[in-house]
């Protein structure tokens, strides 16, 4: 039987052999915030501060119209609590193979600095659909300059939800649970989005997370088909929203030919 969230800290221990709220929470909490500041302080994420004037200046010329809501963007890094809800969803409710290991292997304390690709991330909001892709060339181009890997995913979820993630993954030192440094591969996650979209998100977002952590285990039924559900109303809007901001791009390109 798979453990719910509120016993997955006992099946943890019994797995792997450490508290999650011990030695792995004391050593998340040190890495996480020196990670913070050795990304802060690169050269690529001073250059990306910097350029962002400069890309919104473009867009303009290209477009006659502003890209950007702002001309900085904030780094953040992902709660410890989080950390363990997305390492039982990994683990536990998305392991088809469960009470044998994922596909993709365990994620636990020893590999999640590097298998877990937000635990920086930032977001990037743009006022136009096309100016997803544009921002993506941008940051691949400076990402590559700066030796880090680009990898772009651009989402399209059933539940209506639109954004591209952008990969960055660099070399960069920690300490394991021993203490003891080494060097990894660790990845920053930098999601694209449009202004429309990102009111969605921030609107949706709560019921989002408590539906991914729920503790029952069985499938969710066909929402499309359950029209006073909540499920229903708002991945729609998600869907409905992407379809106008199509619109509005080709409403605009209609005016600018003009």
């Amino acid at each position: 039987m798979k453990p719910n969230i509120d016993t997955y800290a006992d099946w943890y221990k019994d797995k792997f052999d450490i508290h999650l709220d011990g030695k792995a929470s004391s050593v998340y909490e040190y890495v996480i915030q020196k990670l913070f500041q050795d990304i802060e302080n690169s050269n690529f994420w001073k250059d990306l501060q910097k350029n962002l004037i400069n890309y919104n200046d473009e867009y303009y010329l290209e477009n006659s119209y502003s890209l950007l809501k702002i001309d900085k963007i904030q780094l953040f890094s992902k709660s410890y609590k989080s950390l363990i809800n997305k390492s039982y969803r990994k683990n536990i409710l998305q392991n088809n193979n469960f009470p044998n290991e994922p596909v993709d292997g365990w994620v636990f304390h020893e590999n999640w600095f590097f298998k877990i690709k937000d635990l920086l991330r930032t977001t990037i909001t743009v006022r136009y659909l096309d100016g997803v892709e544009f921002i993506c060339n941008k940051i691949k181009e400076l990402a590559l300059q700066n030796d880090f890997t680009y990898n772009a995913d651009f989402e399209a979820r059933e539940e209506g939800y639109y954004a591209a993630h952008i990969t960055l993954t660099g070399k960069f030192n920690i300490v394991d649970e021993k203490w003891d440094n080494k060097e990894i591969n660790f990845p920053i996650e930098i999601q694209i989005t449009t202004q429309l979209q990102d009111v969605i998100k921030g609107l949706l977002h709560k019921m989002y997370e408590d539906s991914r952590i729920s503790a029952s285990l069985e499938k969710d039924k066909k929402w499309q088909w359950d029209y006073k559900s909540k499920e229903f109303s708002s991945n729609y809007l998600g869907h409905i929203l992407h379809y106008v901001e199509g619109m509005i791009l080709e409403v605009r390109d209609k005016q600018n030919k003009k």
